[in-house]
């Protein structure tokens, strides 16, 4: 197959996403009262209500409509004063009732959007990006200094339960092809669950990471689920389809289900694109259907035919009532909207001046952000001057040691704010190299010392003494004619080695900076 670049040429990608994200900070289901609890004992959550007896009757939680009112709110939409539940019919085996209590066309949560930075990396796969100006609109897209604006809608945000797990015993992976047999658990089985179903606004693998990763910030800082991937409370299917550059029709979709990583979403949708373009290049015919991506195989594999909307045979529970949601309610909810991850940013560029990518970056991750925050707290008059370095110190050595130590927090680490600011300004008077710095970093992380303790312990102030490293510098020019000589006849890139030079003579402990600055003027 061509790459996904190639394709790009001479194809669009029309995506959109439906991701599913179960409640997980509640207490109860969605119309019982069982506890919900992962990884408890399979089947000890469970009553005649969630397991679909004859004669149980199901109450709503009032807890999970705020909530998803909240997401709504969170996401721009309108919330619906009016509207209720029906019954979608099918049959699984995880899905004791035979039907999924679900919203129809009209959800609680309607018309909403968001709109996402791509810049970087991520920008490059949007065709012909570089043919528009800063500031100029295409689509959905506007231009930005570097790379561009995406604005995304949102059609719904509906309420329904979760369905049970199966566990397939014998298989590869624990999936049913190969299994010998399989078990379930009910226990998950009406867990309140709310699903966001996108615009086809999104044109490429990139956005479609970038919008799930948007949400899962957004719906962390409300607090409405922990939005666990590995653990399956937030889960995404892609829709995806191409259409001839310039042709304004949709072309037939597929559907990749249960994308449980982030990665897997664009690998998945990266590949699905590549493969449909040679299926039609070909000649072939696409077929609507759904299909699994298959990460170590690194290809999509069919699973069956798409369902439409007749073979669920909706109609109303008659069980529910309609929901007339007043303004009070409304306003109850929006009153405990917290600063969204977008307002933090925008705030900690404004507050501290930082680049938009840094205050980006920042608020990725809750922890880092307060962490951030209370750092600039404890700089109190200097916060300005010292949000980039601490910015940069988050964002690259904190960032990374936090990915290579897997299922470690920030707040459990050695590592505390005080000490961050400590580290900072150390290296801002030149006590410390920025190579230092990072030696620093990973004593405190492996110590549990402060910054200025280890400086001490190991001899590794700097020295930024003139007169003590000219006469470095004169020494090393000295010992070294003939590359002063080459120097001066053009290569001036052998400057690093006359700083290599110094630095090896002061045992590491030089100023790189005026070393660099007294090599200048005795070269020049």
């Amino acid at each position: 197959m061509r790459s996904l670049e190639e394709v790009l040429v001479d194809w669009e990608a029309v995506i959109g996403l439906e991701i599913h994200a179960e409640l997980t900070t509640l207490e109860t289901k969605m119309f019982c009262n069982c506890k919900l609890e992962f990884g408890a004992d399979p089947n000890t959550h469970t009553c005649p209500v969630c397991l679909g007896l004859p004669g149980a009757l199901p109450v709503p939680n009032r807890a999970a409509i705020e909530s998803i009112v909240l997401a709504g709110l969170a996401t721009n939409c309108d919330i619906e004063k009016r509207s209720m539940f029906y019954r979608k019919n099918y049959m699984y085996p995880d899905m004791p009732k035979n039907f999924q209590t679900t919203q129809g066309p009209v959800a609680f949560c309607m018309r909403g959007h968001l709109d996402l930075d791509v810049d970087g990396p991520a920008a490059k796969e949007r065709y012909q990006l570089d043919k528009l100006e800063v500031g100029q609109e295409r689509e959905n897209i506007v231009r930005t200094d570097s790379g561009y604006k995406a604005h995304v809608g949102i059609t719904r945000i509906h309420m329904e339960e979760d369905a049970g797990k199966m566990v397939h015993l014998g298989g590869g992976e624990g999936r049913i092809a190969g299994a010998t047999h399989s078990l379930v658990d009910y226990n998950r089985a009406g867990t309140p669950l709310i699903e966001l179903v996108t615009e086809p606004d999104l044109r490429t693998p990139e956005e479609a990471r970038l919008f799930m990763q948007k949400l899962r910030q957004i719906y962390l800082a409300i607090g409405i689920s922990d939005c666990s991937m590995e653990e399956g409370s937030l889960r995404c299917d892609g829709n995806v389809s191409l259409r001839r550059r310039g042709a304004k029709e949709f072309g037939t979709k597929t559907e990749l289900k249960n994308m449980n990583s982030f990665k897997n979403l664009h690998d998945g949708l990266a590949y699905e694109i590549c493969r449909q373009a040679e299926v039609l290049e070909e000649g072939g015919q696409i077929y609507q259907e759904t299909r699994h991506w298959d990460p170590s195989q690194k290809r999509t594999i069919v699973m069956r035919v798409k369902e439409t909307a007749d073979d669920y045979r909706l109609f109303p529970e008659p069980d529910l009532a309609p929901y007339d949601l007043s303004d009070e309610f409304i306003e109850s909810v929006r009153a405990k909207l917290p600063e969204l991850p977008e307002q933090k940013a925008t705030r900690f560029a404004q507050d501290y001046a930082l680049s938009a990518y840094d205050a980006r970056h920042l608020v990725e991750h809750r922890e880092t952000a307060a962490f951030f925050e209370e750092c600039m707290q404890l700089a109190g008059a200097d916060a300005v001057t010292l949000s980039k370095p601490v910015a940069n110190l988050i964002i690259n050595d904190v960032t990374a040691y936090l990915n290579a130590n897997e299922g470690v927090v920030l707040a459990d680490t050695q590592f505390t704010p005080a000490r961050a600011i400590e580290l900072v300004r150390l290296l801002a008077d030149d006590t410390i190299s920025s190579k230092q710095a990072k030696e620093v970093f990973a004593a405190v992380m492996e110590e549990g010392l402060d910054p200025s303790a280890i400086v001490e312990a190991r001899g590794m102030k700097q020295v930024s003494d003139t007169g003590a490293i000219e006469a470095v510098i004169d020494g090393v020019l000295a010992a070294n004619p003939d590359k002063v000589e080459q120097y001066k006849g053009g290569k001036t890139g052998l400057i690093g080695f006359f700083v290599g030079q110094c630095m090896k003579e002061m045992k590491g402990q030089g100023n790189p900076k005026v070393i660099n600055e007294l090599l200048a003027k005795k070269l020049s």
